[in-house]
C-alpha cells in the first residue's frame, strides 16, 4: 500500500498552487493523494468553479469549515477542530503538503504537528515583516512547525536561515504558481473574455482584496475615486472580489466611470487572459505580482510591503501602497513610457511540482 500524502487547500491560491503539485504526485505513484478542502472559501465562483477548472482531483472530503458569518478566529478554530476529526477517524498520512499563508494552511499544520505527522510547505520563508498582516503570522507559525520548507523567492533562503532552520530543511525549488500559468497558457490565450467584457482598447487589468485597502471605508473610498480618475486615461477592468464588494455594497461606493468595467471574480483562465493582454495589472494580490513578473506586464503593487521582494528587485513590480499620489506618479511613468524591463528569476520556469516531488519522495518513502 502506498504511503498517504494529505494536500490541504481551502482558498483560491492553495488550488492554483495545489494543482501541478498534484499532477506530479499523481503521475509519480509513488504516493496516495488526498486533496484536504478546509472550505475555507465558501463562494463557489472563489472556490468550486477552480477545483472544476484547474483540474485538481476530487476532493476527498471537504471539511465545510468556511462560512460568512464566521471571522478569522472562528475559521481557525473549526479547521483544527475538523481537521483534527478527520485525522482521528481515517488512516495516518505520511505527511502533509501545505502552500500559501491562508489560515487553512497555518491550521492544518498545527493538527499535523501535535500528531507527530510531517509538514511540507511550498512558499516557505516569504516574510513582509508587517505583523499586521494575517498572512504573516499565519507563515511564521506554519514555517516554525515544519519539517521540509519550499522555497520560491530567494530571499526566503536567508529569511529561514536568520530563524534556525537547518539547511537540511531548506530547499529552493522555484514558484509553484509559474508551473500553474505556464501549463494553463495555450488554454488562456483561447479565451474570450476581452469580447465578452466589451473591451476595444487598451486597459489596466485590477484586483483589491487586502484589509488594508478595502476595510476602512475612507481609504477604499479615495482608492475607488482615484480608478475613476485613472480610467479617463486607460479604460480599468476591476474584478471585485468578495470581501471587496461587500465593503462597496455597505458604503454605497460605485465606481462613477463608464470607463471602469466592473466584474465578478474570473475563472483562472480569463484572469490569466486579463493579465497577458493588459497594458498594466493594479493589485495587492502577491500571486499576480509573480505572474506579471514572469508575463513582463507593469505591475503596479497596491501595497507598502511585500514577501516577494525578487518580484521588486528583478521583476515587474513596483510597492506603491494606497496613496493616491504615489499610484498617479507610477501610473504617469507608465504613460510616459519609463517602466524598468523585467528579468528572468531563477526557477520560476514551470518546472518547480517535479523538484518538490524528488524532495517528497526522498524523505517520505
Amino acid at each position: 500500500m502506498k504511503p498517504i500524502i494529505d494536500g490541504i487547500v481551502g482558498a483560491r491560491p492553495n488550488m492554483m498552487k495545489m494543482a501541478p503539485l498534484a499532477r506530479s504526485i499523481i503521475e509519480g505513484n509513488r504516493f496516495d493523494l488526498r486533496i484536504i478542502h478546509t472550505g475555507q472559501h465558501f463562494d463557489f465562483n472563489m472556490s468550486g468553479v477552480f477545483l472544476a477548472e484547474l483540474g485538481l482531483p476530487k476532493p476527498f472530503i471537504d471539511l465545510g469549515a468556511g462560512a460568512a458569518d464566521k471571522n478569522q478566529d472562528e475559521q481557525t478554530a473549526a479547521i483544527i477542530e475538523r481537521y483534527g476529526k478527520f485525522l482521528d477517524d481515517n488512516p495516518k498520512p505520511r505527511g502533509i503538503v501545505v502552500v500559501g499563508d491562508v489560515n487553512s494552511t497555518m491550521a492544518c499544520s498545527i493538527v499535523a504537528a501535535k500528531r507527530e505527522i510531517p509538514i511540507a510547505h511550498v512558499e516557505a520563508g516569504l516574510r513582509s515583516f508587517d505583523r499586521s498582516m494575517p498572512e504573516e503570522i499565519n507563515r511564521i507559525i506554519c514555517d516554525s512547525l515544519c519539517d521540509i520548507l519550499l522555497v520560491s523567492d530567494p530571499a526566503a533562503l536567508d529569511n529561514l536561515a536568520h530563524e534556525g532552520h537547518t539547511k537540511e530543511q531548506v530547499h529552493f525549488v522555484g514558484n509553484i504558481m509559474i508551473d500553474n500559468m505556464m501549463q494553463s497558457a495555450e488554454k488562456a490565450s483561447s479565451s474570450d473574455i476581452i469580447r465578452r467584457l466589451g473591451i476595444d482598447e487598451p486597459y489596466a487589468f485590477l484586483t483589491l482584496h487586502r484589509p488594508s485597502n478595502v476595510d476602512n471605508p475612507e481609504v477604499l473610498k479615495r482608492l475607488i475615486d482615484l480608478f475613476d480618475e485613472l480610467s479617463q486615461e486607460r479604460q480599468i477592468v476591476f474584478a471585485v472580489h468578495p470581501r471587496t464588494r461587500h465593503m462597496m455594497d455597505r458604503m454605497g461606493y460605485r465606481p462613477a466611470s463608464s470607463r471602469v468595467i466592473i466584474c465578478d471574480p474570473l475563472r483562472y483562465i480569463d484572469t490569466l487572459k486579463l493579465m497577458s493582454d493588459a497594458w498594466a495589472v493594479l493589485t495587492d494580490s502577491g500571486g499576480m505580482q509573480e505572474e506579471c513578473s514572469v508575463l513582463k506586464v507593469p505591475c503596479i503593487t497596491l501595497r507598502s510591503n511585500t514577501e516577494r521582494p525578487v518580484t521588486i528587485s528583478i521583476g515587474s513590480s513596483v510597492l506603491v501602497g494606497n496613496d493616491p499620489d504615489t499610484i498617479r506618479s507610477a501610473w504617469s511613468s507608465l504613460l510616459e513610457g519609463k517602466w524598468k524591463e523585467a528579468g528572468e528569476i531563477p526557477l520560476w520556469d514551470g518546472k518547480t511540482a517535479g523538484r518538490i516531488v524528488e524532495i517528497l519522495t526522498k524523505k517520505w518513502l
